[in-house]
């Protein structure tokens, strides 16, 4: 049995943890899609149920194969990536505002000629953004309390956010969230940080109140009727699209119980709109029950907490503000995507890493794990390195 965990350990170096919470949210992310997407199925392919499960498995192992490699690569090898690839990423996203693909009334992916498939800018741009900042920031620890600092880094962040926001708000403001909680990790001057939330808080709040008074009849394709109906939804004032998508999904978890109808039992699936995605906590719930619902929130509690031990463990800061970044930009999208299925945040569109189905987003997320796992990995060959030295 040693032998057997230790040839394990060879092969998948880094934290076992968060090995276990991977795997775990890989198969509950292709059982739950089987689930949600029968209805999609006999719609768009002709009833064959096993397309998109495919499909999605296709780009999880694809994910994975990147996760992989990624996690045998030193860390600090990411830190030279970012400096090229957060620029190509800032460049794809205005490429994407200017010629990009509509889903859902939302310029967000660009189409990859010959593949048939769609890559969406927004993921790899968070993905490189939160790299670039851990790099910027550990360069920057003997003058972290100059404005100069916070200047550059804010600078690069409100660009990227920019570009995100016109038509993909939530990921905007997620990224937005995330990269202010790193900036405050990596000892950025709190007075810094308090203007900036301030002036965010501000305007969120004009943003809020020229939304609910604007007139949106004749605004066409734009996404402001969307974020209008939703801070209404929310507000208790409308009753469209919005509200029917969070009746129906609180009505999967409510008919979930404690240990829900089973896999493959889900009926709401049928009524909700994006059940494989956006609201595929409700059909988890609906399907393993209040068990399942708060086994997926602990999953994401440990990857926090295990990420926080590769914080206190890392003997540099870039490997700490690197894999704690990346760790909360998942786990906060998968904690919005929830709040968003029991109704206590408005409809957003965030789905939950390695779980929702996904292309890009997948191949992605599972690069993020990879580099979460490279770090752990790097602090644990050090420590054994010292302890065979001494």
């Amino acid at each position: 049995m040693n032998a057997e965990g230790s040839k394990f350990s060879k092969i998948f170096r880094g934290d076992p943890w968060i090995w276990a919470i991977i795997i775990i949210l890989s198969l509950v992310g292709i059982l739950a899609v089987y689930s949600a997407t029968g209805g999609l199925a006999f719609s768009k392919q002709g009833g064959n149920t096993e397309f998109y499960f495919l499909r999605h498995t296709g780009f999880l192992l694809i994910g994975f194969g990147f996760l992989y490699l990624c996690h045998l690569v030193n860390y600090q090898y990411f830190s030279r990536v970012s400096q090229l690839f957060i620029w190509i990423s800032i460049i794809l996203l205005v490429v994407t505002l200017a010629v990009g693909s509509e889903i859902n009334n939302a310029t967000r992916v660009l189409p990859i000629p010959g593949l048939g498939i769609t890559f969406q800018t927004s993921d790899m741009a968070k993905l490189f953004l939160i790299m670039y900042i851990a790099r910027y920031l550990s360069k920057k620890q003997e003058e972290i309390d100059s404005f100069k600092v916070f200047r550059n880094i804010l600078a690069v962040i409100i660009i990227v956010v920019t570009l995100i926001a016109p038509e993909n708000l939530s990921t905007a403001l997620l990224v937005f969230v995330t990269c202010c909680l790193l900036l405050y990790i990596g000892r950025i001057n709190f007075k810094y940080l308090a203007l900036l939330g301030g002036a965010g808080a501000a305007a969120m709040g004009l943003m809020v109140i020229f939304l609910l008074n604007i007139n949106v009849d004749n605004m066409g394709e734009s996404r402001i009727p969307t974020w209008k109906k939703r801070i209404e939804t929310f507000m208790g004032k409308d009753n469209g699209e919005s509200n029917y998508q969070q009746m129906q999904s609180k009505i999967a978890v409510a008919t979930g119980g404690l240990l829900g109808k089973g896999p493959g039992n889900s009926t709401q699936r049928n009524y909700l709109p994006h059940p494989y995605s956006d609201f595929i906590y409700a059909i988890i719930v609906e399907e393993y029950g209040f068990v399942g619902g708060a086994g997926m929130v602990l999953l994401f509690l440990i990857l926090i907490f295990r990420c926080i031990k590769i914080v206190v463990d890392s003997p540099k800061a870039f490997g700490a503000l690197l894999a704690l970044g990346l760790c909360l930009s998942m786990s906060f999208q998968a904690f919005v995507n929830m709040g968003v299925a029991v109704g206590i945040l408005p409809v957003t569109g965030l789905t939950i890493p390695l779980v929702s189905m996904g292309g890009t987003s997948l191949v992605f997320n599972s690069i993020a794990f990879g580099v979460i796992l490279s770090v752990s990995r790097t602090i644990q060959e050090e420590k054994a390195e010292k302890l065979n030295a001494a």
